[in-house]
């Protein structure tokens, strides 16, 4: 069975202390999970549906590092990420 990486270190925690966490791990565990952070786990039943998902999932994504975000490319961020759309609807 595999664990999150947020299981194994919310596991060391006892063992070596928050202190001894890296800033990284540190912030995940501050961090609010995704079920918390969305208004509710259902995903609506109503024309838009796709949309309204897609967008609730970026905005979860905004809460996340950066650096955290390995697997997106450049240009899909600057395009769907809300801190670079809102940027790109100003410019444009």
């Amino acid at each position: 069975m595999r664990r999150t990486r947020r299981k194994d270190v919310r596991g060391l925690v006892p063992i070596v202390g928050k202190e001894a966490l890296s800033d990284r791990d540190r912030k995940m565990l501050d961090s609010p999970t995704v079920s918390s952070r969305s208004s509710s786990g259902r995903v609506p039943r109503r024309t838009g549906a796709s949309r309204n998902t897609l967008e609730i999932g970026w905005r979860l994504l905004a809460t996340v590092d950066e650096a955290w975000l390995t697997k997106i490319d450049r240009k899909t961020l600057d395009k769907y990420h809300p801190k670079y759309r809102s940027a790109a609807k100003v410019s444009a």
